[in-house]
């Protein structure tokens, strides 16, 4: 490892990929570590966007791609999707090679040109989606509460003292987890979120596809998805958003601008959680808009550390958007995926995290407050009673994670309460 590089949760889960197949993609937003994170584990490296041989590259690539495959393995392909064609070379380099870990293949957007990629890879690339760091990696968590453990053990020992204030947290939320945020004097990580804002809206949202998009339409989006995250809201919603403003634009623009902000990595929606319920309950299975990063909403709406203590019910919502954030980091330790539930009844869980071994864990995000906690414990405990435990098994845990409050512990009823900044996967 580089000096003074921070351990990412991403490091396990690359090397692990790395001993089981031959090409590994490494996906996520600009800025989140991808490439610092794959460099430690490279042999060799060729940085396609390189300023000095950005054309030179692109263009080897359409001659004779197989010369930029050359170098010690794992050979990183820097921002790959610049040249598409090199899709199918590696694949056919892996194909052609004996054993495993070859080749780390970073990009922070979907390719364009999906029409220059004939094979999808299958067998031979392994998928690794890396998000902005958690409060742990970034060393604001104390990380003495496990997420991995909860689900191994249903007698864990549940303790922690809690190290941020309120204070804290809405600093934390305003600055992200960008890496290079967490390595520079607060003024200027603070500005690191609305720098990435500006060539999201400028630049990244038209590159992504060659599409030439419109600067202020695409921030009047994502402040109306600002101000409607945490929720399943409609593009029809975002549509009267904007036409509030006088500015008339069609669902297909919309949902154009949108698709665009989640093929590089802004948005990333929360998928619906569908249990087998005793009772038939209708569930609503529209997803839940969340952005990547919270700062990147705080940026849309132009917001800081002040302002969220000063509206603590629009900080409720950046801080669940941060909550999500480090859960799914977690998650992914574990080999699990985080998504909500909400049903027509108002029963909600604003997070389910559930494993490819069939176990799962119901979180209700809140960000204090004996009321709020108390309101929290109730909803995961009516939706476990909800679920038929014949047909699937029981939750491994019921979680209360907040912000503030003191300490993390165990209820009488067992529900686990949790501050962020106590927990780890």
């Amino acid at each position: 490892m580089k000096k003074n590089y921070r351990y990412r949760v991403a490091d396990k889960l690359l090397s692990r990929r790395l001993h089981s197949t031959g090409a590994v993609l490494i996906q996520g937003p600009k800025w989140c570590g991808k490439t610092t994170t794959a460099e430690q584990h490279a042999g060799s490296v060729v940085y396609m966007d390189d300023p000095d041989s950005v054309e030179q590259n692109i263009e080897l690539a359409s001659l004779s791609p197989k010369k930029l495959l050359e170098g010690a393995a794992p050979r990183l392909i820097d921002e790959w999707q610049l040249a598409p064609k090199l899709w199918d070379a590696v694949r056919f380099e892996v194909d052609h090679r004996e054993g495993v870990g070859h080749f780390i293949l970073t990009g922070s957007a979907v390719p364009a040109d999906t029409d220059k990629i004939s094979h999808t890879g299958t067998g031979r690339f392994t998928w690794l989606t890396m998000r902005t760091m958690s409060l742990f990696e970034s060393g604001e968590s104390v990380g003495e509460v496990s997420l991995g453990k909860l689900f191994e053990n249903q007698a864990y020992d549940v303790y922690s003292v809690n190290p941020l204030d309120i204070d804290k947290i809405a600093w934390l939320i305003c600055r992200g987890g960008w890496p290079r945020a967490s390595m520079v004097e607060k003024d200027v990580a603070l500005d690191l979120a609305y720098n990435y804002y500006d060539a999201v809206v400028n630049s990244d949202i038209s590159r992504v596809d060659g599409v030439s998009r419109d600067a202020e339409l695409a921030k009047r989006i994502l402040r109306s998805l600002a101000r409607n995250q945490c929720a399943q809201v409609s593009i029809n919603t975002v549509c009267s958003d904007i036409s509030a403003n006088d500015k008339v634009v069609s669902r297909d623009t919309v949902s154009s601008y949108i698709n665009a902000l989640k093929k590089i990595f802004v948005l990333e929606d929360s998928l619906a959680w569908n249990p087998n319920l005793r009772s038939k309950s209708a569930i609503r299975t529209s997803d839940t808009r969340y952005f990547s990063d919270p700062s990147i909403g705080i940026a849309a709406l132009g917001l800081g550390p002040k302002d969220l203590v000063n509206d603590l019910n629009t900080m409720r919502l950046f801080f669940e958007s941060m909550c999500i954030r480090d859960l799914r980091v977690y998650a992914d330790s574990l080999g699990g995926t985080v998504y909500h539930y909400r049903d027509k009844s108002g029963l909600e869980c604003d997070a389910v995290i559930h494993l490819r071994s069939g176990q799962y864990g119901l979180v209700e995000i809140k960000l204090g407050g004996d009321k709020n906690i108390e309101s929290g414990a109730d909803s995961v405990k009516q939706l476990a009673q909800k679920i038929d435990s014949g047909k699937m098994k029981s939750p491994s845990f019921l979680m209360v994670l907040t912000g503030v409050g003191r300490y993390a512990y165990r209820r009488a009823d067992g529900v686990c309460v949790v501050p962020v900044g106590c927990l780890k996967d």
